[in-house]
Formats: C-alpha cells, structure tokens, sequence
C-alpha cells in the first residue's frame, strides 16, 4: 500500500482526506487495537504483523535489504501516524500533537453523558466552593466583551480574505507585507482595548483563591495581552501573542507593545475591501532587534497549520490533568486541539462548565452551559461563596 502523504489539514473537508487516505477499506490498520500494537511496537529489528500474533526478525544479508526495509518502515510509521490521529479524534479523545485546525463540523459519535447540561447556577457554585484547582479555558467571546472582533461571521474577512487564509506560514512566505499589515490592524485593536469583565472577574478570583492555598489558571486562545492586563498571573497562551515577535533568522523572541510596531506600517491595514496592498518593501518590516541580525520578524503567534508550542501544550496537558473544575469561557469549541481540552476533562468524571452567548458542539459533553454574554454569566458565577473564608 502506498504510503499518504501529510495534507494541511483545515476544516472538514482536509479532515475526511486524511482519514480517507488513513482508514480507507484497503487499509489493513482500521483496529485500534491493532494500530497501538503496531505503533508502540515498532522496531528497527522487530516488528509487530499487523494480526498481532507473528513476529518477524530480521537479519541483514546486505545494505540494500536493510535500507529497503528502512524505507518500508518508514511508510508504515506515516501510515500508523495519520491512521492513529484519525481514530483518536473520531472517539473524540484529545491528541496532543498541536497541529491547530479549525473544524466547523460537529463530529459524530459516542456521547459522555447523554443528560441536558444543567444551568443551575446554586449547584454550580457549590461545586466552586469546594474546587482546589480550576482550570479555565477562554477564547475569543472573552476578547469580544472588550471589543476585539472574534474574525468570525461578520467579522471573518479582512479586505477579501478570510483571516484563516492570511493566518499561515505559506502567506507570510508569499505576502509579508499584507499579513503584516493585517496583524499590524489586530495589534492597533488590541492596544487600544481594556480588560472587559470576564477578565477582572477571572483575575479577580485567582488572587481570592491564592489566598486561600487553591489556584486558578488560565489557558487561553487569545492572542491579545487582556488577561495579564486584567492582573492573571498564571497564563498558558496556547496561540502564542500579538505583543510579541519571533525573528526568522536567529529565532528570537522579543515583547514588543510599540505602536505603530515599525515605521512603515504607520497608518497602514485597514480592513475596507477596496484598499490595496500597501506593498512595504520587505527591509522596511519589522526586523530583528539583535545587532548581529536584523533578520525579518513575524507576529509570535500560532499560523494555522503549524504545531503549538510544546512546552506549553505539555503545561496544559498537567493542569487539565490535575484540576477538579473546568470552565470554557467564550469559546466557539472549533479549533483543534483546543477543542478537545474540555471534553478531555469531562472524560475524567471533572465537572465542566461552558460559559457562552450560544451552544456549540462540544455542549453536550459538560456538566453546565450558562448562556448569554460572558460578561453578564461569569462574574457572578466567580464572585466569593459564603463559605469561603477570607
């Protein structure tokens, strides 16, 4: 069988050709069983068949058998590879590869608990009031009680593209200067924007807590510096920040706030659909503060299509593991992997609770669904229980 290759992989159209190419009706690694067999078992002188129940070894007669089975085994690790991601997101379990994807599809599947969220707000607030370690999941909503558009519906195109379409590496390859212009554009918004109430609610309650030996941690979408404006301490930017920059050549990353972020884009990135291209030379971008560089910089943020950082993703994957209540504050719940991490939770027995102006498909998996602005529904949902002691 011909090894697939690795397609970007956005929305549900990329989703199904992967899984096509991975689970097809010839493929020979549709069990699950089989697939954990053969991936945790893989080695360069034994492998594990496929029927679980043959080994073979195999001893060199030459180079050219070995770099012939070298190169077989390679293909069956893409193989297993694609094939392993596909079921694992099918039975809706989080994968922690950090290839962010964005998916209006609302997968199909096995239900957590088929009961109604509760939006009783008394017995959520119980639930708080014993809770040592809260996990807070935030997303774009929260940005949007700020007035920061979430790029979503009416706010999804910048000019005529859709942010997805600017958001990526193969854009800023192409087009530096107009993805710069547009993130120059959500940078001016941001800088302009105050913490709203989610935020102060959010750090508010983790310094309440603090006090008291529990503890809050924010795990957040957003790439705006709102949440540490507001006073959160303990934040995980799972999409990297706007206020920052990383440098193409020598990788270094610097806090920037400076408005406007560089000479020439003063002025420059508005949205209207007939303004053109401003085309600023690519010397006359923001470039690397370094003396020994001055490379090209980009926006320190996640492209679609590229990994999350590691080191944070394995931060959250601690705290999601360790925390006895979860929230998912203002969160379209279509952006992977951070979509998964509320119901990754909820598979532990956690209580979660979504905070959102609407349903959405990851719903169904919580304990609790507060509707409405965030704004209105948060703050008293995390003021101080009567039982806390101060």
């Amino acid at each position: 069988m011909n090894a697939p290759t690795c397609p970007q992989v956005e929305g549900e159209t990329g989703f199904n050709k992967i899984r096509g190419i991975a689970l097809g009706p010839e493929s020979p690694y549709r069990s699950a069983s089989k697939i954990y067999d053969s991936v945790l078992h893989l080695r360069p002188h034994k492998v594990k068949c496929c029927d679980g129940d043959k080994q073979a070894n195999f001893a060199w007669q030459s180079d050219q058998k070995k770099e012939e089975y070298q190169e077989r085994s390679e293909k069956r690790e893409r193989v297993h590879l694609w094939a392993t991601v596909t079921m694992l997101l099918q039975n809706r379990t989080v994968v922690m590869l950090g290839l962010r994807m964005c998916s209006t599809h609302v997968t199909k599947g096995l239900i957590l608990d088929a009961a109604r969220p509760s939006s009783d707000v008394s017995e959520f607030r119980d639930v708080f009031s014993k809770a040592k370690h809260i996990a807070i999941i935030t997303g774009a909503g929260v940005s949007a009680e700020s007035g920061v558009p979430t790029f979503r519906a009416a706010n999804e195109k910048w000019r005529q593209w859709k942010s997805q379409d600017l958001a990526t590496p193969e854009a800023f390859s192409r087009f530096p200067s107009r993805v710069w212009e547009f993130y120059h554009y959500r940078r001016e918004l941001a800088l302009n924007k105050k913490p709203s109430a989610v935020h102060l609610a959010i750090a508010e309650c983790e310094a309440r807590l603090k006090k008291q030996g529990r503890s809050v941690v924010v795990i957040t979408q957003c790439i705006d510096d709102l949440h540490r404006q507001a006073g959160s301490r303990h934040v995980l930017k799972i999409h990297g920040s706007l206020m920052e920059t990383r440098c193409l050549t020598c990788g270094h990353v610097t806090m920037n706030h400076k408005s406007p972020i560089c000479a020439a884009l003063k002025g420059k990135g508005s949205p209207d659909a007939d303004m053109p291209d401003a085309q600023i030379p690519v010397d006359k971008l923001p470039r690397c503060g370094e003396s020994d560089c001055r490379g090209l910089v980009r926006p320190n943020v996640v492209f679609f299509g590229e990994t999350l950082d590691s080191h944070i993703l394995t931060k959250v994957e601690k705290e999601l593991d360790t925390c006895d209540l979860c929230l998912v504050v203002g969160t379209s719940s279509i952006v992977y992997p951070a979509a998964m991490f509320g119901p990754q939770v909820a598979s532990r027995g956690i209580p979660v609770a979504e905070f959102n102006t609407q349903t959405t498909p990851k719903t169904e998996y919580f304990t609790y669904h507060f509707q409405g602005p965030c704004g209105t529904t948060l703050p008293p949902a995390l003021a101080r229980h009567d039982s806390e002691v101060i």
